[in-house]
This record gives structure tokens, C-alpha cells and sequence, in this order.
């Protein structure tokens, strides 16, 4: 299994990950070749060595001649789906944009579909998502493993005038996802940009630490400031899944519960999302009958060790518990992988879960198959139906 691991703990940018790729040994020959196959006009990418704070990096260049042209995310799409590009890349990019167009959409109360993309819209982003999506396909990722993503302080210029930081698209795009304001003693600045948010909620697997692996190569790519004190740059790590001792597999993890009888139950989701976002695997709400015959509910977080003293703070600040209980419990789980299907145009993501190296286990995405079968105005048990059906296909 192929992983990279992103350590977006100073940000992340569309420009820095190119960056990181380029550095992490992606040819630009490679990037180049899938930005011409989508770009109505010529962009030119250039890769140099800079430093950033205390480290080399590379700093890739997106270059493009002076245009006004704002396009709609039904032109990005139709430029997309017509150019020759591997589906491999295509699939990824389309999902990108239509993250984006969605984020935007909502902050500004407008459908997808009538979104103009301004920044994000222009060349130079459609550079980088391309170039980003076919550098993670050259280094053959499977897995990609994101660590909480630093989103900066203070504000920002943007088109529609000065906006606190993070961003309003940033912010929902990072929704149910770790991150945080920045290191300490980092300026005040914009550290994720919105396309650096849809690339990594996109290609990313999981999240957290690194996991454990063999790494065969490590990418640093610059932004494009040199703040004094601080290294604004992102890094990659590419490797092989590292052999553990068979007895190590199955992995020791806790799980965290309280039984609850006095919290208004429309906290119980708010609840459960922040458990997630603490770094929670799963958690659930179990229905009791508590002494008394009164109507309770025991909430349950299943969490790793490191992450546990985070998911009982949850606890405490999120629920009306003054107590909980945890124990250990083993976790046995098959591998998986992110495939992605096409549904009338629509991309979904489908995990796919492995035994003995056979696909045993297809579930496509729900929030993808209610996002596509609300755009297709069709039953999202039909979307469900078709979007399995190709996964399985594909699968095989």
C-alpha cells in the first residue's frame, strides 16, 4: 500500500502542494501534461529552490497570461469532461471543484451552478488542481493520511472585501475535518487557502499523525511568503505501509461512554460531530432506561489512546456529564481504498475494503449520493443502486 502522509501543520495551498509533489520527486513534465490537456490557454509551470524559515523547499510557479475570465463551475466541468485526461485524475478534480462550488454556494446563498469562481476559478487553479490530482496519481497513493490543517488568524482581501480568517468557504469546507488556527507565534495570515481545503478534503483518506510506514521520500513545497520565524510550507511524506508483527494488527483502542438523562437531545449531533472532529474513529447514541424508568441516552466515542484526552474534553464541554468511563477494547480492520465512480456526470466516492487482497466490502459515499441525487433531482436509493453497481465494476 502506497501512502502519503501531508503534514499541513503550517497550512495548505494549491501552488504548495505542487511544490511538495515536485519535491517529493513528480516529474513537472507530468504536471504539465495533464494542465495542457484541460487549460483553453497556455499555462506555463516553473519549479525553483527557495527557503522557507528554516528549510529548503521547492516553489512552483503557475504563470498564465492577464484575464478577466470568470467561469462558472458548469464551465470548469465542461472543461474537464471534455479534455483527454486519465479518469484517474479527472475524477478527483471534478470532485474538487464541485466542493468548491458548493462551499461558495452556500456562503453566498446561491445554487452550485451559479457560481462564479473568481479566485479559484481562474487558470492558475485549475492548474493546480489538475497538477495536484495527477501528482497524487503518479506517486500511486492509496492511502492519504492528512494531519490537522492550520487555517491561520486575522483577515484577508478577497474579492468580495476583507473577511476573517479563516474564510467562510474555508471554514465549511473543513467542516468535520481537524484543524486550527496555526502554530504559536505565527503571523497573523491566511495559512488554507479554499482550493487547499478542497484538495486535501478531497484525496484524503483519514486523518491525523502519520501512520506507520516506510518512507521512501519526503516533498516540501513553498508558499508563496517568507514570514520571519515561521516556515510557510507543506510536507509530504511518501512511502510503503510499514510490516508490523502480526500481533500488533489488531490495534488496541479505547472506547469512551457516559450515560446522559438530562441533555436536550438536540445537542446529541453537535455532540457526536465534535467527538468526530476531536479524533474520534466513530460515535454513536444508545437508547437506555436508566433507574427510575427515566429516558436516557449513553453516548459512546471509540478513539486511539492519543487521541483520548481530546474526545473526553468533548465530553465535558459538549454534553452535561460530570463523568465518564472507558476500556480498551481491540480493533480488527481490512484495508481500504477510495475508488470513484461517475453518475450521469456526478462523481462519488466508494470505499473499498480488502481481504487477503480481494475486494470484499463496496460502499459508495452518503453524503456524495445525496449531494448527486439532489443535482439529478432522482431518488437517492437510485443514485445508491447505480453508483454500487459501477463500484462494483470497477472493483473488478
Amino acid at each position: 500500500m502506497s501512502i502519503v502522509w501531508v503534514d499541513a501543520s503550517s497550512g495548505a495551498s494549491g501552488d504548495m502542494l505542487l511544490g511538495a509533489l515536485v519535491d517529493a520527486g513528480v516529474p513537472l513534465s507530468a504536471i504539465a501534461s495533464a494542465v495542457d490537456a484541460v487549460a483553453p490557454e497556455p499555462v506555463d509551470l516553473a519549479a525553483e529552490q527557495v527557503r522557507r524559515g528554516a528549510l529548503a523547499a521547492t516553489r512552483c510557479h503557475v504563470s498564465i497570461a492577464d484575464s478577466t475570465h470568470h467561469r462558472t463551475w458548469t464551465d470548469v466541468r465542461e472543461l474537464l469532461v471534455g479534455a483527454p485526461l486519465d479518469g484517474a485524475v479527472r475524477d478527483p478534480a471534478l470532485r474538487v471543484f464541485e466542493r468548491l462550488a458548493v462551499a461558495e454556494g452556500a456562503v453566498h446563498g446561491i445554487s452550485p451552478e451559479e457560481v462564479h469562481f473568481h479566485e479559484v476559478g481562474a487558470l492558475d487553479a485549475i492548474a493546480d488542481v489538475v497538477g495536484v490530482c495527477a501528482g497524487f496519481v503518479h506517486l500511486g497513493a492509496t492511502d492519504v493520511v492528512v494531519s490537522p490543517v492550520a487555517v491561520g488568524s486575522g483577515s484577508v482581501r478577497a474579492a468580495h472585501g476583507t473577511l476573517s480568517v479563516p474564510p467562510p468557504a474555508v471554514a465549511r469546507l473543513l467542516t468535520g475535518v481537524p484543524s486550527f488556527a496555526g502554530p504559536p507565534g505565527h503571523p497573523p495570515m491566511e495559512m488554507c487557502t479554499p482550493t487547499g481545503a478542497a484538495l486535501l478534503t478531497t484525496l484524503a483518506t483519514s486523518w491525523g499523525d502519520q501512520p506507520p510506514m516506510v518512507t521512501g521520500a519526503v516533498g516540501v513545497g513553498a508558499g508563496g511568503r517568507d514570514p520571519d520565524g515561521w516556515s510557510n510550507a507543506i510536507r509530504l511524506l511518501v512511502g510503503e505501509a510499514a510490516e508490523t508483527p502480526a500481533a500488533d494488527r489488531a490495534a488496541a483502542e479505547l472506547v469512551i461512554e457516559a450515560n446522559i438523562d438530562d441533555l436536550e437531545g438536540r445537542l446529541i449531533p453537535g455532540a457526536l460531530d465534535a467527538l468526530l472532529a476531536a479524533g474520534a474513529h466513530d460515535a454513536w447514541v444508545t437508547p437506555i432506561l436508566m433507574k427510575k424508568g427515566r429516558p436516557a441516552y449513553t453516548l459512546h466515542a471509540l478513539t486511539r489512546p492519543d487521541a483520548a484526552e481530546a474526545v473526553r474534553r468533548v465530553f465535558f464541554q459538549e454534553t452535561s456529564t460530570i463523568g465518564v468511563r472507558e476500556h480498551e477494547v481491540v480493533k480488527h480492520a481490512l484495508p481500504r481504498e477510495i475508488l470513484t465512480v461517475t453518475v450521469d456526470g456526478h462523481p462519488i466516492a466508494v470505499k473499498a475494503a480488502r481481504l487477503d487482497g480481494e475486494i470484499v466490502n463496496l460502499q459508495p459515499e452518503w453524503d456524495d449520493v445525496a449531494r448527486v441525487a439532489a443535482a439529478l433531482n432522482r431518488p437517492a436509493i437510485d443514485v445508491l443502486a447505480a453508483a454500487k453497481a459501477l463500484a462494483v465494476r470497477l472493483g473488478m
